[in-house]
């Protein structure tokens, strides 16, 4: 069974008994049709991708009450092992960017028995109240049916996580202002809550008396993570897959108001309140379409938690976006997957989503046919502490890893003949480095656009680096098998890597 594990505050996705890197490719959202798959699996394939990200709709699942249409579920699990590749399956039930589109009809033709929320002015809005018992009710029966087919079905696991809900919250509103929902947030802050954030309260208090002015987001916050928590555990009672939510972010740096961004989904300010509330949810995810390294990197350390595995379920995939690959492996993420690379769009450039040609996969394939030989070396590396992965910074042309007795030296767009100079870097911001420590003096090392070189940490020696091998080679089986070894050239100035993948296993020594 697939599994997130955790040692000493670092994570890994389990997958056949070793740790697993999703290198995914999220689909379109209307492209889990069968006339549609023929559209996809191209794109994967040239994208050199692991694993798919698609949705399950609950309109098409459950089309009457009970009647549970597992056809969808079925081809994608049949495609995928003949084309090689693992699946993600996104859940589109209640929320779908804080609506309830996906909804089945006969649910979206009752409103009376299936409202959405109200807001502050009385007036409907568009998204699901998270206090509709009887939402609740159909969405457990729904995604438990889900996930008891896929135990039927899938023995070999095909399937390594399944996101429940998508892009939960509202938009529009920071809260439900309906009679039920007023008078629960009227009530009690629940016991449970104010004893997992550690709230000095005493039992009793209302939301407003222990939250302040923060009461109407974290009362949404509490109520749509408790309902999604309760589809969750029905779900892993019938399959206990892992279990992720992903959210539409707030800004990292300069937030603002909760009517600014998707309030009650689990954005960096509730995480807590997540976890409180939604237990059997394993991971909270980002989706950063954030544009700039500061707002990037920012995501990636909110979200990367001794209580929480990393993942970037969702992100750009264009070619200034690319290189953010080697900054979330840096950052100890168990998988990276961009949105929308797929050929089966139908308002192309929308949304951020490029015209997807063979030239626009291109970054994107890089990356994964650079790391995709050695992914399960990766994934172990970086679960045991002993990786680091660094992007191109806007601006800064040369950075240091620190290895305890070595320093890896990573360079972009350096002058050829040189060593321990600044690059002047590249004409746009690509390239990206890899280096993983197989054991004292001895490293895994690969990049693109970049040069990596090594020298001793300490300031004080007077010692120089000395290649003592490099070779390059794959893994196959979890052993390292060598193709050729560099020298001369190749070596004497360090080692430049360009836009082909290499992968090198490299000894150190001095003199």
């Amino acid at each position: 069974m697939p599994r997130i594990v955790e040692r000493d505050g670092r994570h890994a996705l389990i997958v056949d008994g070793a740790p697993f890197l999703i290198l995914g490719v999220q689909a379109h959202n209307s492209s889990a049709w069968p006339a549609i798959m023929p559209r996809v699996w191209p794109a994967v394939e040239a994208l050199h991708a692991n694993t798919l990200e698609i949705p399950i709709y609950w309109e098409q699942f459950e089309p009457e009450p009970g009647d549970f249409d597992t056809s969808s579920v079925d081809m994608l699990v049949q495609q995928a092992r003949e084309h090689g590749v693992r699946l993600v399956l996104l859940w589109f039930g209640t929320w779908k960017n804080g609506s309830s589109h996906y909804m089945p009809l006969w649910m979206k033709l009752n409103p009376g028995l299936y409202p959405r929320m109200i807001g502050a002015d009385g007036r409907r809005v568009d998204s699901p109240s998270p206090h509709c018992a009887a939402a609740l009710a159909a969405d457990i029966r729904a995604f438990s049916a889900l996930l008891a087919h896929l135990r039927a079905v899938d023995s070999v696991h095909t399937v390594i996580l399944v996101q429940v809900e998508n892009e939960t919250g509202t938009w529009g509103s920071v809260r439900d202002f309906s009679p039920e929902a007023q008078k629960l947030f009227d009530g009690p802050v629940p016991a449970k809550l104010l004893t997992a954030l550690g709230a000095s309260t005493q039992s009793g208090a209302t939301w407003s008396a222990v939250f302040g002015p923060n009461a109407d987001e974290y009362f949404h916050a509490w109520s749509v993570a408790s309902y999604v928590g309760a589809v969750a555990a029905a779900g892993k009672a019938q399959d206990p897959l892992p279990l992720y939510v992903n959210t539409a972010l707030r800004d990292p740096i300069t937030p603002g108001p909760a009517s600014t961004y998707e309030s009650g989904g689990p954005t960096d300010n509730v995480i807590p309140i997540w976890k409180a509330a939604a237990p059997a949810i394993d991971l909270l995810a980002p989706d950063i379409y954030l544009r700039g390294d500061e707002r990037y990197r920012r995501v990636l350390e909110l979200y990367s938690r001794p209580d929480n595995a990393l993942f970037v379920p969702e992100t750009r995939g264009d070619a200034d976006a690319a290189r953010y690959f080697f900054m979330a492996l840096g950052h100890g993420s168990i998988g990276w997957s961009p949105f929308g690379l797929d050929f089966s769009a139908s308002t192309p450039g929308a949304f951020m989503i490029p015209r997807v040609t063979e030239a626009t996969l291109a970054p994107v394939a890089l990356n994964y046919r650079l790391v995709g030989p050695i992914m399960r070396e990766v994934a172990r590396l970086n679960f045991e502490g002993r990786l680091q992965a660094v992007s191109e910074p806007e601006g800064v042309h040369s950075q240091r890893l620190d290895f305890g007795r070595w320093q890896a030296i990573i360079t972009y767009n350096a002058p050829p003949f040189t060593r321990g100079r600044d690059g002047i870097g590249n004409p746009k911001p690509v390239g990206g480095a890899l280096v993983g420590e197989l054991r004292e003096g001895e490293f895994l090392v690969t990049g693109e656009e970049c040069k990596v070189d090594f020298k001793p940490s300490d300031p004080t020696s007077t010692l120089q680096r000395d290649f003592l091998r490099v070779e390059e080679g794959s893994y196959s089986g979890g052993v390292f098998k060598p193709l050729r070894i560099w020298n001369g050239d190749e070596t004497d100035w360090g080692l430049n890597f360009a836009s082909e993948p290499r992968v090198l296993r490299v000894l150190l020594g001095t003199y």
